[in-house]
């Protein structure tokens, strides 16, 4: 069976159309809604994906989900809620597709690169697992403009040929403040805050196969957060083992830390401290973590 999950921004045809026109086998849909931003564009996204949802089922014959994406600003929870959903329908046997035309970029990209990082763990189910991407035939941004200025035109001469009405105005203003900003600046005005910065790092995940051993390190990272120096590391890895603190349980926390750190996987990063290095998760390693918690053992 073939599932398709599809975040849905303000785009149709880029959604649905390379189905119905290459003729593709889809079995399943699960539509991502945004809950974040202003009430009109999510009202306007939430129709689309009724629409989606109706068509997917008439023109295909799939059956439909609809999922909600608390804030699309944020990549980590958007990279765990992708990396759940395409676990959880390989699982089930399904075959996945992930459509990233659409949606902000952070919700294409953290989808994009959890499929990628399930490829590299999944070494045996990479066959079922596929990424893609449609391009529009035109964007209607620059035709949208060019009719404003036709209607402008239009108000124009009736206020020349002596149509008074204040609405005249009004909408001869509007639209003018709004072409100038078009003109200026693009389809887009500022920068948005999000999380207290202006930019969202979209870190380059490929995660590898974690040994039972290296799982319980980064688990303790993550718990923890910072540890002043591999040895109290390993200290607080012995307590929670009950096993004896020694030199040899010692070099074996070491031995692994560095199998860990930027020279192998890059999932700890370390930072010099006198004699000791301050260990805690890199980012990718932070959402190892949270991609892999809800599934570990004890956790």
């Amino acid at each position: 069976m073939q599932t398709h999950i599809v975040p849905v921004g303000f785009d149709y045809d880029r959604l649905i159309a390379p189905l119905v026109r290459d003729q593709l086998d889809v079995d399943r849909v699960i539509l991502l809604e945004g809950a974040i931003g202003s009430e009109a564009n999510v009202e306007y996204s939430q129709n689309l994906s009724e629409k989606l949802e109706k068509d997917f089922r008439n023109l295909l014959g799939a059956s439909t989900e609809r999922v909600v994406i608390a804030d699309v600003y944020d990549y980590d929870g958007a990279f765990k809620q992708a990396y759940d959903l395409i676990n959880a329908e390989l699982d089930g046997g399904n075959e996945v597709w992930v459509n990233i035309s659409a949606m902000p970029r952070t919700v294409s990209f953290a989808f994009a690169t959890a499929a990628h990082s399930i490829m590299v763990e999944r070494e045996g189910d990479r066959d079922q697992i596929h990424t893609y991407y449609t391009a529009p035939e035109k964007y209607l941004e620059t035709e949208l403009a060019e009719e404003l200025r036709a209607q402008m035109d239009l108000l124009e001469d009736l206020r020349a040929e002596g149509v008074n009405d204040e609405r005249v105005a009004e909408r001869l203003d509007s639209a003018g403040d709004l072409l100038a900003e078009f003109d200026e600046r693009g389809t887009t005005i500022g920068a948005k805050e999000v999380g207290g910065n202006h930019i969202v790092e979209l870190p380059v995940a490929s995660f590898s196969n974690v040994k039972p051993f290296e799982e319980l390190i980064l688990y303790k990272l993550g718990e923890h957060g910072e540890f002043e120096s591999v040895s109290e590391l390993a200290e607080s890895l012995a307590d929670e083992l009950n096993e004896e603190y020694t030199d040899s349980f010692r070099s074996k926390v070491i031995y692994n830390v560095d199998r860990l750190g930027p020279g192998g996987k890059g999932y700890i990063e370390q930072e010099s401290h006198g004699k000791s290095y301050r260990t805690r998760l890199s980012r990718i390693g932070e959402l190892w973590v949270r991609a892999h918690s809800d599934g570990s053992p004890g956790r």
